[in-house]
């Protein structure tokens, strides 16, 4: 398929209104469409969008899960348990991936797109209520408009009890977090949303089953949710349009590190490395490119060489070593120190591991501890064997994926950049890349 579109083409689907005045006004969301899927159901005379034909258009859109996992969206939809139970829908707008920040623009710029997401989201399921659980950094700067947002939808008749006479029921909440990165992890929101420390459950039960206040709950990323209402509105056809057989649709890259156009771009998956990286207006001072994280901090590094020949979607960067996760794509030019990188980045998971889980707890110490001991010129040969054990103890033996994304990075970095750790190792923590 076709990527090469305008802007304003690639815009529609979860920036439609971006280049408005007002974009996160309620008046220029409606000036482009926005809330007619949503009036659709609610207005559903001909039963033509019941609940189980909702689910059906999102599992043949073929629509992932944007907030890492990519896991069909339909599909986790239907796990619902069909009865008469409270439910609920959960946005996960706790956006801490190191290098990520379109759900934050999302909120800011476009808040309605994820209320009406999440309203369609929860007629689909049976859930009456939804929680949007926002990142407690993001009280001052996008916040306020998705509270303003949530107040003007009601105000307009478009949440409540019995919407519009309709006997359909939906109501929606913002939720601040208190900022950690573990809350990410569903399960660990769905404990913070209930005032416990965020630390994420054992599964089985997975939500679906016991979710929030042991209710069956469906939680969903911001993005993925944001691009539903769209999806309903020009159906699955349109939005298979972009993107690859496998990966449809658009995504947001967020473009940073050492690029001359940091910044979100919403382009369809699949698009070529090459491009992403010419339309995000190339390496910085005409540097070489030396390597690439392409999906958040907790995804492998690739090296130029592997990543030049990647298109941009699940499966290509499966098949390279790595994975689209967040779609955080940081660029990494040559003259950059992979050691001190990897150290920097070791330190965040090691700050961040919620300590419930005794590999992570003390592995992710480990990790940082022996990084800075090299880097501080006191390392070892028998260091790089033990970063590596370390990571490889930690991989897969954790209740949640958090122990893999402190080990992955330890485990490309060493596999692709050896000669740099065991240069620095030698040469009593000199830099090879200066």
């Amino acid at each position: 398929m076709n990527w090469r579109m305008t802007i304003s083409d690639l815009n529609q689907i979860v920036f439609a209104n971006i280049n408005d005045k007002d974009p996160w006004s309620i008046d220029s969301y409606i000036s482009t469409g926005g809330y007619e899927a949503w009036r659709s159901i609610l207005n559903n005379k001909t039963n033509s969008y019941n609940a189980e034909i909702v689910i059906e258009i999102i599992k043949e859109s073929g629509l992932r899960g944007r907030g890492g996992a990519g896991f069909p969206t339909g599909l986790k939809w239907s796990f619902m348990p069909k009865n008469n139970k409270q439910k609920y829908i959960v946005c996960n707008s706790d956006e801490s991936e190191p290098g990520t920040c379109h759900d934050r623009d999302i909120l800011k710029y476009n808040p309605h797109a994820l209320i009406e997401g999440m309203a369609i989201a929860g007629y689909a399921i049976g859930a009456t209520v939804g929680y949007n659980y926002v990142r407690g950094e993001f009280m001052t700067e996008c916040y306020p408009q998705i509270e303003n947002a949530l107040n003007e939808a009601y105000q307009n008749g478009l949440l409540g009890k019995n919407i519009s006479n309709t006997g359909i029921d939906f109501d929606l909440y913002n939720f601040i977090g208190a900022g950690a990165y573990i809350c990410g992890e569903e399960t660990g929101l769905l404990e913070s949303l209930e005032g416990k420390q965020g630390k994420p459950r054992f599964k089985p039960p997975f939500p679906a089953n016991y979710g929030l206040y042991g209710k069956p709950t469906t939680v969903n990323n911001t993005q993925t949710l944001a691009s539903v209402p769209m999806i309903i509105k020009n159906g699955p056809d349109w939005f298979k349009s972009f993107g690859t057989d496998k990966s449809p649709g658009t995504i947001i890259f967020s473009v940073s590190g050492h690029i001359n156009k940091p910044g979100n771009y919403e382009l369809p998956l699949g698009i070529p490395f090459k491009d992403l990286i010419e339309h995000s207006g190339g390496v910085i001072d005409g540097r070489q490119l030396k390597a690439v994280i392409p999906g958040g901090s907790s995804t492998k590094v690739l090296p130029a060489k592997t990543i030049q020949d990647c298109t941009m979607d699940y499966e290509s960067l499966q098949e390279a070593g790595s994975s689209l996760g967040t779609a955080a794509v940081v660029v990494i030019a040559e003259g950059t120190c992979m050691v001190n990188l990897l150290k920097r980045i070791s330190r965040f998971y090691f700050a961040e591991s919620c300590g419930q889980c005794t590999p992570c707890r003390e592995g992710t110490g480990w990790l940082y501890r022996i990084l800075d001991r090299i880097t501080a010129g006191n390392g070892k040969e028998s260091d790089l064997k033990l970063l590596v054990d370390v990571a490889n103890r930690i991989e897969g033996n954790t209740i949640c994926a958090f122990g893999d994304a402190s080990a992955w990075p330890v485990q490309s970095f060493i596999q692709h950049y050896y000669d740099e750790f065991e240069y620095m190792v030698k040469h009593e923590g000199k830099n090879k890349a200066a």
